[in-house]
């Protein structure tokens, strides 16, 4: 065999080598995260649609998956999120004969039967007027377990009861727990008040679905083992009317978690068991024994609460939160159960375990102020600087960043309406956005007939959902990389600032765009505003969704600024 000369085995060296080098390379890069997940878009082929049974699935709230769960507490009832490897990678069919909801504020009182084809609640609830099925359309008659004479003559006697008038603008957040189909709150509207209603997936199917296509602020949430997932000192007002939450149970756990998330010199508000239980024992089919136990046991709980009753007429009972601590805590130290949180964040509400203790209230320099800053009444409410931006300490940098995002957003918005060009015509009514920061792309949006549900990811670099409480505007706690507590078709409108480069290297994306398509109703319209390359893979999910997103450049905010807009209209 020939030997190879001196020159060929430098060439065939060198060759060897520049070989070795490129493989060496070429396998750190197709193995680097980014590239998978860049090979993931393109190798993923289109989405299908998932069999005609998930119509109506809620991912963390499926009660195949909830059956594996005790039901101790409503624990069962609580999130419980598919692993990763379980998630769906399909898209969540419409109903046969889906039809365009009624606008608002029509949609406040008639449903489309084929929307939410769920007769059960009708038939169970049709002694009390909850709901009635008129040909192919619900009808929502403002009647409810605790409103015989209607949700009207209630709020209008509920009215009278209150230290303030509803329609002072003191009373703007409101909490309704165990919230039926959100007469409630749909009532309030008239009153210019905003109503976070929830109640857990229940065995009447879907009645936060029906809030929800009534055009009403709700959420599928439950007291049980976890906070609510709102920050605390949130709503001006919380009620539960025959809600069925045993607020007298486990030292008191939950009217705990009430007072964590009700906002200093706020009322909370009961009606039903057992609150006048001397006429109603009988109604109620329970001993009088048992109710005025029950009823002893709650008082106790309000005065180590502090809380004040300020009236009790026929079924309805109103107690007041403290403006401050310092007047009862010797008091306070002096009964033997109450306990003072120290150790956990107050604001902190995500998958954060619920503690029966008080959290206190922050301090204040002289008696008679209002702990945490005095709240002007809406509307001013809405563009007067924050209490919890005013009290940073960092040299105005806050106010600043503040201040600058609300022009910001003001700006976005009038080009939206541009864009869109039918904001104000009544096609959108529920509004998500879903990294919502100080809330100034709400704040912006209130000129329009819609509701924003303004969500903050958990792990956000600033906890600003306080911050949006105190606007008088409403929303939640979130991790994108699970799917939100609603049903399939209940927003109009989802806006999605910055997401995808926040979540890119945590989850999926492609995860995330599911779950926008499971809760964008048929005919919604999406706006994704974020860096270009982002956008770009974005695109190349929604493409596979067979979304026509349209490009556009973000010159609201400068010729060369950074992020680009996508547009998806579904119609």
């Amino acid at each position: 065999m020939m030997m190879m000369t001196t020159p060929c085995l430098k060439i065939f060296s060198i060759l060897f080598l520049a070989s070795l080098f490129y493989i060496l390379i070429a396998s750190s890069f197709f193995t680097s995260p980014h590239l998978h997940q860049h090979l993931h878009l393109h190798l993923q082929p289109p989405f299908e649609l998932c069999p005609s049974n998930y119509t109506n699935h809620c991912p963390c709230q499926d009660p195949r998956r909830q059956k594996r769960f005790p039901k101790a507490k409503l624990f069962r009832k609580e999130r419980h999120c598919p692993k990763t490897s379980e998630r769906l990678r399909c898209l969540v069919p419409t109903p046969l004969g889906y039809k365009t909801t009624f606008p608002w504020p029509q949609s406040k009182d008639s449903a489309w039967f084929s929307n939410v084809p769920f007769p059960k609640l009708v038939e169970y609830k049709k002694s009390q007027n909850w709901v009635r099925l008129e040909g192919e359309r619900f009808v929502f008659p403002g009647g409810g377990t605790s409103f015989p004479e209607g949700v009207k003559a209630y709020v209008d006697a509920l009215n009278h009861l209150l230290p303030v008038p509803l329609e002072s603008g003191d009373v703007r957040t409101v909490l309704d727990v165990g919230c039926g189909v959100a007469s409630f709150g749909a009532s309030l509207m008239d009153y210019d008040i905003l109503t976070m209603s929830i109640a857990p997936s229940d065995e009447h199917d879907a009645q936060v679905q029906f809030a929800l296509e009534r055009g009403l602020p709700a959420m599928l949430g439950v007291l049980s083992t976890h906070r609510l997932t709102f920050p605390s000192r949130s709503f001006d007002m919380a009620h539960c009317s025959r809600c069925l939450v045993p607020w007298t149970a486990y030292d008191g756990l939950y009217l705990r978690e009430i007072d964590r998330v009700l906002r200093p010199g706020g009322f909370w508000v009961l009606s039903g068991p057992p609150i006048n239980w001397k006429v109603n024992y009988n109604a109620w089919q329970t001993e009088p024994q048992v109710l005025e136990k029950e009823q002893n046991v709650l008082e106790d709980l309000a005065m180590q609460l502090c809380w004040e009753k300020v009236a009790e007429r026929d079924n309805i009972a109103v107690w007041q939160k403290p403006i401050d601590h310092s007047s009862c805590i010797q008091k306070l130290k002096t009964l033997p159960s109450p306990t003072f949180c120290n150790s956990s964040d107050p604001d902190a509400g995500w998958y954060t375990k619920m503690t029966a203790c008080i959290f206190p209230l922050p301090d204040v320099k002289y008696v008679h102020n209002t702990s945490g800053g005095v709240l002007e009444k809406w509307p001013m409410r809405l563009n007067t600087v924050p209490p919890r931006v005013r009290n940073e300490n960092n040299d105005g940098l806050t106010l600043q960043t503040y201040i600058e995002d609300n022009r910001t957003w003001k700006r976005r918005v009038s080009n939206y309406g541009v864009m869109l060009n039918s904001l104000s015509s009544g096609k959108y009514r529920n509004v998500m956005d879903m990294n919502a920061g100080f809330g100034g792309f709400a704040a912006a949006m209130v000129k329009y007939p819609v509701w924003v549900m303004n969500v903050v990811p958990f792990d956000a670099k600033y906890n600003n959902l306080g911050i949006i409480y105190e606007r008088g505007l409403i929303g939640t706690y979130m991790d994108w990389c699970e799917p939100f507590s609603t049903y399939p078709r209940t927003y109009d409108l989802i806006h999605a600032s910055g997401i995808f480069t926040m979540y890119k290297d945590k989850c999926d994306i492609s995860d995330i765009v599911v779950e926008i398509h499971r809760i964008l109703r048929p005919k919604g319209t999406v706006i994704i505003r974020d860096e270009e390359d982002v956008i770009l893979k974005v695109k190349e999910i929604t493409d596979k969704i067979r979304w026509k997103g349209v490009l556009v450049a973000g010159h609201e905010d400068g010729a060369f600024h950074s992020e680009k807009i996508m547009i998806i209209n579904t119609d």
